[in-house]
């Protein structure tokens, strides 16, 4: 037997020979090419199918993000205060364990620093929701890794892809060292959070992990170029606004990571003004954009007008351009703007609420996914000029 195809040991005609061979190029199926179209179609539902799989692993990306999100707004982050990638992966089975890492976190500064007096069961809110993020970083793993092995040991994933697929899963491994790395920031004597610059290295490591992922999927989802050009100012426009896209959200990082959400509870101005007075407080001067809370504010608010302004007049550029078909990235990228600078607003002068931060974290993911698919469709057809 050969390839799981049985071969008769009796001499064989050069004809079935030769069909055979045929049979074992087109990866072990015995059934001879009659028709291009069959093998088309097979084809085709093998790109969906890749497709469709990429999509739900971006949008389990997505979803980590905002996982993340909530773990920081709640504080919950430093909780476990172990690097156990195997063991971890079982919550505490019994009420010794549940002591065991209490104990644990009794000694860092958060402890006592936020919730001294604490007892055993507001510990275990704070557990939870860490150990759901943990163990969604690992299904993701899985997810990108088993059905790879799949796809490729049935002759679905040519080497060009499967080397980008295990490019994110080796990434994908380094974010999880990444992320106790930002952990253990948390740690240090009197500090209650992690490092804000930690923390928004483990962000745009998330952020290019999910943009790729996403870009991926839409090249098996989407057909080749489309028939109406894309205008060269276009594709300009779609790169410019994506880039502003991921800034703002790392200005966001940022933001979350000083808690400067807390103060200048206005809009649009700060303490009356325009800009802050006390915009460069700090010294060295460059220390304001990342740890003044005035600057990394505005910084962030700003990012966010720009990016909603190109962003907006792309989508409106794209709407009248486009073609019919590859529209609707241009309207989701309008809508996905004007919901989530208002929910920034509506955030910011309510004093970040739990809900409304939440979702503001999970429309900084809709409006980069949005900013994506519009740099894709934009790509992936024929250029013109202006």
């Amino acid at each position: 037997m050969s390839n799981g195809i049985p071969i008769d040991p009796a001499p064989m005609s050069g004809g079935l020979a030769r069909r055979l061979g045929r049979d074992l190029e087109n990866g072990g199926f015995s059934e001879p090419r009659r028709s291009a179209g069959a093998w088309a179609g097979r084809a085709e539902g093998s790109r969906r199918s890749i497709g469709l799989w990429l999509l739900l692993l971006s949008a389990m990306i997505g979803v980590m993000v905002v996982l993340g999100g909530a773990t920081r707004l709640t504080g919950s982050g430093l909780s476990i205060m172990e690097w156990a990638p195997v063991r971890g992966i079982l919550p505490p089975l019994d009420e010794a364990e549940w002591e065991r890492l209490f104990a644990l976190y009794r000694t860092i500064p958060q402890y006592h620093l936020l919730h001294e007096g604490m007892g055993l069961s507001g510990f275990k809110g704070l557990f939870w929701l860490e150990w759901v993020h943990r163990l969604w970083g690992r299904l993701i793993g899985a997810a990108l890794l088993l059905p790879l092995l799949w796809f490729w040991r049935r002759g679905m994933i040519g080497p060009r892809l499967g080397r980008a697929l295990l490019l994110l899963f080796v990434l994908g491994l380094l974010q999880g060292a990444v992320g106790w790395f930002m952990v253990a920031s948390g740690f240090f004597p009197n500090s209650t959070a992690v490092s804000p610059y930690r923390l928004v290295i483990h962000l745009g490591f998330a952020l290019v992990l999910f943009a790729a992922t996403l870009w991926l999927a839409l090249a098996h989802l989407l057909p080749g170029p489309a028939g109406a050009a894309a205008p060269l100012s276009l594709r300009r426009a779609s790169r410019l606004t994506l880039g502003l896209a991921f800034l703002t959200i790392l200005a966001g990082g940022f933001t979350a990571g000083i808690h400067a959400g807390l103060d200048y509870n206005t809009f649009p101005l700060m303490a009356g003004h325009l800009v802050p007075p006390h915009y460069f407080r700090l010294s060295p001067w460059w220390r304001n954009f990342t740890e003044n809370i005035a600057a990394v504010q505005f910084d962030h608010r700003l990012l966010a007008t720009l990016t909603a302004s190109v962003g907006l007049a792309t989508a409106l550029f794209g709407l009248g351009r486009m073609e019919t078909g590859r529209r609707w990235p241009f309207a989701l990228l309008a809508a996905s703007l004007l919901l989530q600078y208002g929910l920034g607003i509506a955030t910011l002068l309510l004093v970040v609420p739990l809900p409304l931060a939440i979702l503001h974290q999970a429309g900084a993911v809709l409006v980069l996914a949005s900013a994506v698919s519009v740099l894709y469709v934009t790509h992936s057809s024929p250029e013109t000029a202006p």
